[in-house]
């Protein structure tokens, strides 16, 4: 499994500032995919995903899902195991 964090993203989404701002707290480093700045991998985004929305996050090759996906892991405390097991 790669140990990156990918978070694709739109730049005036709402969504996608909560998530990066949540990932940023939690001290967790990313790459960015910026789909404004790189339509050309929207297939790409869509593919790995399923779905046509931003944020899109993984953690590795794990689909976290989106916005909400990554509020419910962090209130759940399982968001902290995944940034420990991605260390």
């Amino acid at each position: 499994m790669s140990s990156k964090v990918l978070i694709y993203t739109m730049t005036i989404c709402p969504y996608c500032i909560a998530a990066k701002k949540l990932l940023k707290k939690k001290g967790v480093a990313f790459e960015e995919v910026n789909l404004d700045q790189h339509p050309e991998r929207w297939g790409e985004c869509e593919t790995r995903s399923g779905r046509e929305t931003v944020p899109q996050i993984f953690f590795g090759d794990r689909h976290i899902g989106g916005c909400d996906d990554l509020d419910a892991l962090n209130k759940s405390g399982e968001l902290d195991r995944l940034i420990k097991d991605m260390g």
